[in-house]
């Protein structure tokens, strides 16, 4: 018997609650369903343009792979919350352990900070086309985009791992996850010792993720608006407006959508809304990004086109 009281403790210290979502049982499926659809409608849409991108030589260039940086991340980072989130909808106990979500965090944290690093180096690559149109293939070459896809990742992950780091080091003494899904925050809400390390590293994080991708997407916009008002070219601002529209409106829905979930920390009182805003800023941006992109984009969409007609042409 004392054995299996060992084994039980040893488990069960493990465990988290989850808070999850106060939602009324006439609610329940329906919210399951919808958060259902949006998991898949991003799954089939992200994963269609990924293999369109890989299969299609001529979709081999920097913007489209580029763009398959975005939609890795998207995928991964809804893959990890999503399931788990709807999991927790219809079930009566929500528990997770403690290693799952440090986990759920990191990827979580990742997502949003390579999201960020990701668009600026799509901004980048705009203004290379449309400002130095004659030396961007020599410019933009594929192994600059590894490169510069290597440096996004690699700085998220570092960062993100002092982060996490410093919250996994501090013992815990509650074991009730104040939030829908893991993030940094609800895990060091778990301890009672000082944090104060946590929140200044999180404000500097923060600060400086927020300052690289507004102060380069401001710098490079400026600078393609600056080149289009000189020249007056009407081929150029055309190009400009295409290629620059869909990235713009990507960068402004995941932008805000961040800042939201940022401002209703401050009003624990909402706490339902805060849960709901965490929640869009992971599902809305993947939803929109290969519909809007895709659209947008003229050889991607010419592509995606062709390809629907062949599945519906008859024979």
């Amino acid at each position: 018997i004392s054995i299996h009281v060992g084994i039980y403790k040893t488990r069960t210290t493990t465990l988290e609650q989850m808070q999850g979502f106060d939602i009324s049982p006439t609610l329940t499926y329906p919210v399951f369903f919808s958060l259902l659809f949006f998991y898949f409608s991003l799954l089939f849409s992200n994963v269609g343009v990924l293999v369109l991108i890989i299969t299609e030589k001529t979709l081999h260039q920097p913007m489209y792979l580029l763009f398959c940086n975005l939609s890795v991340n998207d995928l991964i980072g809804n893959t990890v919350l999503l399931p788990q989130l709807m999991a927790h909808i219809i079930s009566t106990q929500r528990f997770i352990t403690y290693n799952q979500c440090v986990v759920q965090a990191f990827h979580s944290h990742t997502f949003g900070s390579a999201s960020h690093l990701i668009l600026v180096i799509m901004a980048i690559d705009r203004y290379v086309a449309i400002c130095y149109p004659l030396k961007y293939n020599t410019i933009m070459t594929i192994r600059t985009v590894i490169s510069l896809s290597a440096t996004a990742w690699g700085a998220s992950l570092v960062l993100v791992s002092v982060l996490i780091g410093l919250t996994v080091r501090l013992s815990r003494c509650r074991s009730v996850i104040e939030n829908a899904y893991c993030d940094n925050a609800s895990l060091f809400k778990l301890s009672c010792e000082d944090v104060s390390i946590n929140n200044i590293y999180g404000l500097v994080f923060t600060v400086l993720l927020f300052s690289c991708s507004i102060g380069g997407i401001a710098v490079t916009y400026f600078r393609i608006a600056l080149v289009c008002w000189i020249k007056k070219n009407k081929e150029l601002n055309n190009k400009a407006m295409q290629t620059c529209a869909s990235h713009l409106v990507l960068y402004l829905i995941m932008l805000w959508s961040g800042f939201l979930t940022i401002i209703l920390h401050r009003f624990p009182n909402n706490p339902d809304l805060r849960k709901i805003a965490s929640i869009l800023f992971h599902v809305v941006p993947a939803t929109l990004n290969p519909i809007i992109y895709g659209m947008q984009t003229r050889l991607l969409r010419d592509k995606i086109v062709k390809m629907l007609q062949r599945k519906v042409a008859p024979g």
